[in-house]
């Protein structure tokens, strides 16, 4: 951490104060703005407060996935409305759906599927790579303000402030180096102090980290990185299976790979492991990632 920077402490009472959505009426929530945030708001953060609402409405289930469709970026000048409609309330299972709104216009539809606990049959297939652990890996916010002046100066804001998940990578690479890498990656992600004992709040926690690292996966076969001037990105849809209980104030591997991308857009898959190999979530995402025609002198 650099001596600017909040205490880790603070940056995660702010992520708490962001995802405890404000109830406006039954089934219409309000989600507070990101402190200091600024453009076009993280689809994290979206995703994450969406969730939140859906789980207010909600007794004695456990979400278990959410499939959403980004349609308008957010704006970050603007705090956002979520309607919650309550689809079906079976005993076993719920549905919900939730329609996040800015300035009257829908930014996000979401479904969200809720189940009671039970046991069941057991298998886990996947297999958490072989990686090194987080305590041999460089903390991304340091790696950053290592090569500041490199940082393109729209992204230098965004990119330096201390963010309240901590990322390792760990296999390191330069982001702003237009090089062809393999479509895979591996990074430790953890929320950088403890969160309260609310698995909701974990649930939450990870819907929101789990839009980081992910689109960058489809982007990483191409001779692309984040200062390409005329690269435009942007997520498109999210889908995120919650199978085991977690902590997000434990490390976690976020194991990313794109098996495909095209015609502007590029799919990518993750796994979320927890440092004993437990499969704790799954996720997969479709993100623009187009090359705009750059203009003539």
């Amino acid at each position: 951490m650099s001596d600017q920077d909040p205490a880790p402490e603070t940056v995660i009472e702010q992520l708490i104060t962001l995802l405890d959505v404000e109830e406006l009426d039954r089934d219409l929530y309000r989600g507070s703005r990101q402190p200091g945030g600024v453009g076009r708001v993280f689809g994290g953060q979206v995703i994450a407060q969406a969730l939140q609402a859906a789980q207010r409405s909600v007794k004695d289930k456990v979400a278990h996935s959410l499939h959403g469709y980004f349609m308008r970026p957010g704006d970050e000048n603007y705090p956002i409305i979520f309607r919650v409609e309550r689809d079906f309330d079976g005993g076993t299972f719920a549905t919900r759906r939730v329609i996040a709104i800015q300035k009257g216009k829908p930014i996000l539809n979401m479904a969200a599927s809720f189940q009671c606990p039970e046991e069941g049959l057991r298998h886990q297939q996947a297999q958490m790579p072989d990686v090194p652990p987080p305590e041999e890996l460089e903390n991304e916010h340091t790696r950053l303000h290592a090569i500041a002046d490199r940082i393109p100066e729209q992204f230098r804001g965004q990119l330096l402030r201390l963010r309240p998940i901590e990322q390792r990578q760990a296999a390191p690479f330069d982001r702003f180096k237009a090089e062809e890498l393999p479509p895979f990656q591996h990074c430790w992600i953890r929320a950088i102090a403890p969160l309260p004992d609310d698995p909701e709040l974990h649930r939450a926690a990870l819907a929101y980290a789990s839009d980081m690292v992910l689109l960058g996966t489809s982007m990483r076969p191409h001779p692309v990185g984040w200062g390409t001037s005329n690269l435009q990105t942007a997520s498109l849809d999210h889908a995120l299976w919650l199978h085991e209980p977690f902590r997000m104030d434990d490390w976690l591997l976020y194991s990313c790979e794109s098996p495909w991308s095209g015609h502007g857009r590029g799919f990518n898959r993750g796994q979320i492991f927890t440092r004993d190999g437990r499969l704790v979530a799954s996720v997969t995402q479709e993100g623009l990632i187009r090359l705009r025609e750059k203009k003539k002198d």
